[in-house]
Order: C-alpha cells, then structure tokens, then sequence
C-alpha cells in the first residue's frame, strides 16, 4: 500500500522514513494524480483541521478517493464536539483518575504524539486518547477540582511541539510509521424506545408537522414508544433504543452529535453519522461520484489556484456551491464573467474549495427515495415559480418558494434514472437517502445525493402512503432485531 503523509510545508519535514512520501496539501487537494491512485494510507498532519480548512478537506477527499484516511473526518469533527468530549471525560475516567493522581498541581498538559508521551508514565492514558481520537499530535488539558477532569482537547500543529520534544516526536513517528496495522432503563411495555429530533424552528424541516404525526401514529402500532424530542435532549438519548433524525442534518449542527453518540452506544438510528459527514458536503460528494464513473453535470473543484480557468471548462451559465449548502441555501448561478468572479471570490473566503457546475436546465428533477439500497419512493420536484431551482428562497409570497411535485410507481421510473439513483447510494453505505437526478439529453446526470430526505405528508407519501413510514420504521426494527 502506498503511504503519503500530507503536510502544508513538506521542506519543513526532517522525518526520513522508508515507502513514506511526505507531500504538501495543496498538491493532494488539486493534483489530479493523486485522485488516481488506489490503495494509498494517507496520514495527515496539516497544520489546522477546522472546517472547510485544507486539513479538514485531506482527509475528506482521502476517504471519497477510496484512500485510509488517519484521522478520518469523523475523528475530526469529534474533536470539535464539546458534548462528544464529556463523553470521552466520562467513559475513561477511572484511567485519568489512576494517571494523574500523582500530580500536586491543580492543571497538567498532555502532549501526545503518534499515541505516545515523552513520559513513560502516561502511555497508557495517552494510547487511549489516541485510540479514540486518532489525531496525530494531541493536546490535552486538565484541571483539578475535587477529581482530574479534563478541560480541553485540541490538535496542535508541528509548530506547537515544544523543541526539546522533537527528539522524541520523530522517534514517536519512526515506530508509529513502521507499523503495518493502526488500530438503559425502560419505563413503558413497548417492546422499543424510539426517540425522534426534530427542531422546533427549523427553516427546512425534512417532515412536515402531518407526516410526523403519522411516524408517531404507525411506530405505535408497531410497538414502539415514541418520544419527538429536540437537541437540548442530547443527554436523555441514552434511555432510547432508536433514534430518527428529523431536523436538518449539518456537520455543524446537533444532528450529528446525536448521531455519533447514538452510534457510541450501540442505539439503532436512521441516519448514520457517516452519511451527514459526507452527504453534507459536495466536495466529497462530487469526488466520490467522479470516482464511481458516475454520470454529473460537467464539475470542478475549484481552489485558489485554477478558479480563473473553470469558466473554460463548465461554460456559462455555471451553478456555484458552497461544500455545505443544503435545500439550495448556498447555491448561486453565475452568468456573466463578472458575476462569476465575484460570487466565487466571496465563497473561497469561508472555504478552501467550492464546487461549480455546468448550469443544466431541466422542467423537474427526480428524487428517487433509497433505504438501505432499495428503492421505497419516487417523485418528481418541478422548478419553482419563475425560477432556475426547485426552491426559491427568495420569493416574496411563501406559495411561490418552491414548486409543485408528483409522485410515482417504481417501476414507472426510467430505468437508466433507478439504475443511476441506486448506483449513488451504494457509494455512501446502507442509510436512508434521496438521490436528486436530472434527464438531459437523453442522460441522467446526478445532481445531489441526500441524506435525511424529506418525508412529507402529501409529497413522498402520495402514491405508496403509509407504507413510506413503515418501511422505515421496519428498517430501524431490523437495526434493533441484528445487534
């Protein structure tokens, strides 16, 4: 396997290491020979791994290349969640209690690199917080009350390491880099507890109020206790067996908090943290359907670098994309050169990358509805009102924001458009998605592929009714019935 450690100054690296090519960021990010490559290990050791930052975008596009990623993007956006913290407070504390109670002092940093302190005291407790996190240089802090708790963890930077710790460093990285592998009370007689977030005021919510009275109406008859709960409730999901996100899902957002601690602590759940990381962000999306040979409207990435010469490639007009734009929120059309340089200018200072996309007018897109890689629903969402989208945000009656949608027997869709939906969500894993595709030209050309679709009374439920609920209802019971 080709080993690549990715750097952002690969002339400040003195670590020699055999079948290991250091390389800098910005040359995984946008040398499209790398995106080629097949069975490559990429350890990453930028210097920032904040969202949208060349890090944080590393080991993305590693995992939609079909590269190992360490550490993965769920390892990173982990590190960010305060609540996933306290978790790891309280699922190690017995370890950190015995560690550090030698200590007089009231504060204690642990640096931790390749899983190792220069201490050989901490190895234990330092493995630990490696293991977990998988971040290559660590910072832990702590502070003492009555007990060791931990007050912050955050990766640090080559930069950060103190000098007379480098010596150790390079050790720390010569073992880890020879290695060949790198590691509730029920209170009611239903037979599950099934909890459901929805946020009260969510600006787009995937169910509207009657497709979620129906949730609750079919769980019941099927045994399940229902509970709709909001994201102040992070800390009573333990008590549920299932869980089914119904608000808005975004890396940034409670969703993926309580999708990562349900999937912690073993709760069957719809949907998956992985799918909100890598749905939720089109750079990946469009590597990975790239990668798949999938047919898309013509896409490219665009970085600092070459965004004065995407035009000659997308054409004009080009549909511009933040990475993290949902229910067309973030998603602008250019079609002038001018309007171009300025809205792409604008993006690139809240993101290293952004997508363009040849603009690809169609009358309605399909939104085939895919469980677990089988088809449950399908619908047609026709453009809004006077407008290039299916939602229109700013139009000034609310009847007029989005356009009008039917709803299909499975086997009335086009099969080159089931066929084309059903190879999409094979890329992200079992979950439930919905795949948006457009027919141009003869073609279908994906356009998005979501996960948390809606569920909406009247729209996906139109022509199989409630049988939409109980097929996923019956996917998380079989979640429960396999663990």
């Amino acid at each position: 396997m080709n080993k690549y450690i990715i750097v952002n100054h690969p002339e400040k690296w003195k670590l020699k290491l055999a079948n290991v090519e250091i390389i800098s960021a910005q040359a995984y990010l946008t040398n499209p020979d790398f995106a080629k490559i097949k069975n490559a290990r990429i350890f990453n050791l930028c210097k920032d791994y904040s969202y949208q930052s060349k890090g944080y975008y590393v080991s993305l596009l590693a995992e939609a290349r079909g590269h190992l990623a360490i550490p993965t993007v769920k390892n990173i956006v982990d590190l960010r969640e305060p609540k996933l913290v306290k978790i790891v407070s309280e699922e190690f504390d017995d370890l950190m209690q015995t560690s550090l109670k030698s200590i007089k002092s009231q504060e204690f940093t642990l640096s931790i690199y390749f899983g190792q302190n220069v201490a050989q005291k901490y190895k234990e407790l330092s493995a630990m917080f490696h293991r977990h996190f998988q971040i290559p240089f660590l910072r832990v802090k702590f502070n003492y009350t009555t007990r060791w708790n931990i007050k912050s963890i955050k990766a640090i930077s080559e930069a950060e390491i103190p000098d007379d710790h480098l010596e150790s460093m390079y050790e720390f990285a010569a073992q880890y880099f020879a290695k060949k592998r790198y590691d509730t009370p029920r209170t009611n007689t239903a037979e599950y507890d099934l909890a459901i977030l929805v946020q009260p005021d969510d600006p787009a919510p995937p169910s509207n109020a009657k497709a979620l009275k129906k949730f609750v109406e079919i769980a019941e008859k099927m045994d399940f206790y229902v509970e709709i709960v909001s994201p102040k409730d992070l800390s009573r999901l333990s008590a549920f067996d299932a869980l089914f996100i119904r608000q808005s899902t975004e890396v940034n957002n409670e969703a993926y908090a309580f999708a990562r601690k349900a999937q912690q602590e073993g709760i069957a759940i719809i949907d998956y943290p992985d799918a909100i990381l890598k749905c939720c962000n089109k750079v990946y999306m469009a590597e990975a359907l790239e990668n798949a040979n999938i047919p898309t409207p013509k896409t490219v990435i665009i970085h600092k670098e070459n965004k004065d010469k995407v035009l000659e490639l997308t054409g004009l007009p080009v549909v511009l994309k933040s990475p993290d734009s949902t229910f067309s929120f973030g998603v602008k059309k250019a079609t002038t050169p001018v309007e171009y340089q300025e809205l792409v200018t604008m993006m690139l200072k809240k993101s290293e990358l952004v997508i363009a996309q040849e603009f690809s007018p169609s009358e309605y897109d399909w939104r085939i509805g895919i469980l677990d890689n089988k088809p449950f629903y399908a619908c047609r969402y026709y453009m809004a009102k006077d407008h290039w989208q299916i939602y229109n945000w700013d139009a000034k009656e609310k009847d007029d924001q989005d356009g009008n949608a039917d709803c299909l027997p499975i086997e009335k869709v086009p099969k080159k458009i089931l066929e084309a939906a059903l190879k999409s969500a094979k890329l992200m894993g079992k979950g439930l998605y919905g795949i948006d595709v457009k027919e141009v030209g003869g073609k279908a050309l994906v356009i998005e592929i979501n996960d948390n679709p809606n569920i909406d009374f009247g729209v996906e439920d139109a022509y199989y009714g409630d049988q939409v609920y109980v097929e996923i209802l019956s996917a998380l019971k079989n979640r429960l019935v396999k663990k």
